[in-house]
């Protein structure tokens, strides 16, 4: 109770009962010395001189960085034990079925050619990186990519652009991995949404990075991209591609994506349909 709100409350007491008296005790944290309302000197302690513990009432500020946990809850990967049953059923499939090791595992959202955002698990192995579609409802790998690390030749990061008729855009920062720069997507590829043989990866951060402190490490895009840049350097000096030169080039520049009406990912993204998400009861 504040001060103002303590004068209050004894103001009004003390017109309905006038003879009653009332003492207002404030604890100095320093010096615990006691100011007495009536004017009165504080009573001896009976203790034999031995203070008692002062009893104190603390706030707990709570950080305004985190996003509503509400919303967030909305996200399945969220849920207790969803992001580690995805982990441990990847460690699984990439043993069984090639005997490498993870090195870390990423929470992160890609965007495909057509401006499509979907929710991704990447997994940075010795060898590959797995790009990995996961159903957090039943929770269940659905489908890998396996990018091998040596192919890997460019890795861009930059603000997202668009053409400057384009209707749909987006804002913020990605990452753009490249693995064949001797290839061009063709015309088909570029106005397919469904292609799988487009030559780059790009990533963003997923919705839910300050939902906590755990999903803000895990969706942390500059920490992934170092970790990215190591593991592929020290692939190519161990095992380089063939036909392909050493080294990776890294470089801060927009990341074009080329669509202009882009119907479908303003659909698709207004309502989250690439993530394992509640949408609410359906029905009556």
């Amino acid at each position: 109770m504040s001060s103002f709100d303590s004068c209050y409350v004894a103001a009004e007491m003390s017109n309905s009962e006038p003879n009653q008296e009332f003492q207002m005790v404030e604890q100095m944290e320093e010096t615990g010395e006691r100011k007495a309302g009536d004017g009165k000197a504080p009573e001896s302690n009976p203790s034999g001189g031995k203070e008692s513990p002062s009893v104190t009432s603390e706030s707990t500020l709570f950080s305004n960085s985190y996003a509503n946990q509400h919303a967030m809850r909305k996200f399945f990967v969220t849920r207790p034990g969803a992001f580690d049953q995805a982990i441990e059923d990847l460690k699984i499939h990439v043993i069984k079925n090639s005997g490498e090791i993870a090195q870390s595992f990423w929470l992160l959202s890609e965007i495909d050619h057509w401006n499509n955002e979907r929710e991704r698990v990447v997994v940075i192995t010795d060898a590959n990186l797995l790009v990995c579609k996961y159903d957090f409802i039943m929770l269940s790998c659905l489908q890998v990519q396996r990018i091998p690390l040596n192919y890997i030749d460019r890795i861009c990061r930059g603000q997202f652009t668009f053409p400057e008729r384009s209707l749909d855009k987006r804002e913020g920062e990605g990452l753009r991995i490249y693995w064949d720069n001797l290839k061009e997507p063709s015309a088909l590829s570029r106005w397919n949404p469904w292609a799988t043989d487009i030559p780059y990866a790009t990533f963003t951060e997923h919705p839910v990075k300050n939902s906590s402190e755990r999903f803000s490490a895990i969706c942390q895009m500059s920490e992934f991209t170092a970790q990215l840049i190591r593991a592929v350097q020290t692939t190519q000096s161990k095992n380089p591609a063939p036909g392909k030169t050493s080294g990776v080039v890294v470089l801060n520049q927009p990341l074009l994506i080329d669509t202009y009406t882009g119907f479908m990912s303003f659909i698709g993204n207004r309502n989250k349909l690439g993530y394992s998400l509640a949408r609410g009861s359906v029905g009556f």
